[in-house]
């Protein structure tokens, strides 16, 4: 079945290919969405609904702690007033006016034997490894992926949680990676924080904790190392992974358990080309995913997009754009639209379903 799509909005968007592939468009659990665009030495904050209602002008900019670190996954608070950094050898706040708020320090993540730091908090070790870290929805927690040991053969890495006040440890889980990178994705009850970690040919390891209060208490969710956290829905008790070659789509409750799973390709069409799932895949709405495929030849031109129910992954059907051909991955808001990128144009879309005259 096709499905057909509406564009709703359009801007062009320097820059704007990261917030369709990419950990730079933040969501929180009250439906607002923020794009953290690098920009020089600079990390501008814009409001989604703001920009494609015509404001230009970034909500907040913050000057970058580090110019020279080009990895890590940041942060910005719920109410824009701070960011967090994750950096090589600190996790940082800063305040709009480039005030330091308070400092973390912690293990570099790129150490080498017999390398000692000059001393210049500027200078950046060589690798690409790297944390993140990601501020609650409520603005008073930090949870942040770091390296506890600061040589290189103590090597642990550790979830922590700060308080988003003053930096201060409040509480921390052990981890048993060794990552080439991750992200946070912070579930829409407030409670629970999920963290992905990828650790190149080695895999990857998918986390869920909650804060009581007190501590933290994490549980893994690591069946074959080979599941990616894409995202969770506020009207949704569960949450989406896609595996780590594109083999399958799964929808889980929290704990892990496996509630749908679904293969590319439609059931009706048995003469299909071999094809796997991008990354970019999540909800639309609390009924609806959307998730796209590629032919395993990696051919652009047969990127498809596909609308599939939220509660048991059966496939609803592939998307027709009134454009043409859209060969962009995908990145849902939950509010009923999702994200493309034109790299040709620069051209940030946002897209729903169209609505069939007669029909809500």
């Amino acid at each position: 079945m096709s499905i057909t799509a509406q564009l709703r909005d359009s801007v062009r968007l320097p820059g704007g290919r990261a917030l369709v592939n990419g950990f730079v468009l933040e969501s929180r659990g009250d439906g607002s969405c923020r794009a953290l665009l690098r920009n020089g030495h600079e990390l501008e904050v814009h409001d989604l609904r703001e920009l494609f209602a015509g404001e230009r002008a970034p909500a907040a900019v913050f000057p970058l702690p580090w110019p020279r670190w080009e990895h890590g996954v940041h942060s910005v608070s719920p109410d824009g007033t701070f960011a967090v950094f994750s950096g090589q050898r600190a996790v940082r706040a800063m305040g709009r006016g480039g005030e330091t708020l308070w400092e973390y320090r912690h293990g570099c993540w790129g150490p080498e034997l017999g390398h000692a730091h000059t001393g210049d908090e500027q200078e950046v070790c060589r690798g690409l490894e790297h944390g993140s870290c990601r501020v609650s929805d409520d603005g008073r927690l930090v949870w942040a992926h770091v390296v506890a040991g600061p040589e290189p053969g103590d090597w642990q890495e550790r979830w922590v949680v700060l308080d988003a006040r003053n930096g201060r440890e409040l509480g921390w889980l052990p981890l048993d990676s060794a990552a080439a990178g991750s992200h946070h994705l912070s579930h829409p009850d407030g409670v629970h924080m999920g963290l992905g970690i990828g650790m190149g040919q080695d895999g990857i390891l998918l986390h869920w904790a909650r804060w009581d209060g007190e501590k933290p208490t994490g549980w893994e969710v690591n069946e074959g190392l080979d599941r990616i956290l894409t995202d969770v829905h506020p009207g949704h008790p569960g949450f989406l992974t896609v595996e780590h070659y594109g083999a399958d789509l799964r929808l889980h409750a929290l704990d892990g358990t496996v509630i749908a799973e679904r293969e590319p390709g439609s059931d009706d069409d048995e003469d299909e080309d071999e094809a796997y799932w991008d990354y970019g895949c999540g909800f639309v709405d609390a009924d609806t995913v959307i998730a796209s495929t590629v032919d395993a030849d990696e051919d652009p031109e047969q990127a498809r997009h596909w609308l599939l129910d939220a509660h048991t992954l059966r496939i609803r059907g592939v998307i027709t754009y009134p454009t043409g051909p859209v060969d962009s991955y995908v990145r849902p808001l939950g509010d009923g639209t999702w994200l493309t990128y034109d790299d040709e144009s620069g051209t940030l879309n946002r897209w729903a379903q169209a609505v069939t005259p007669g029909t809500r």
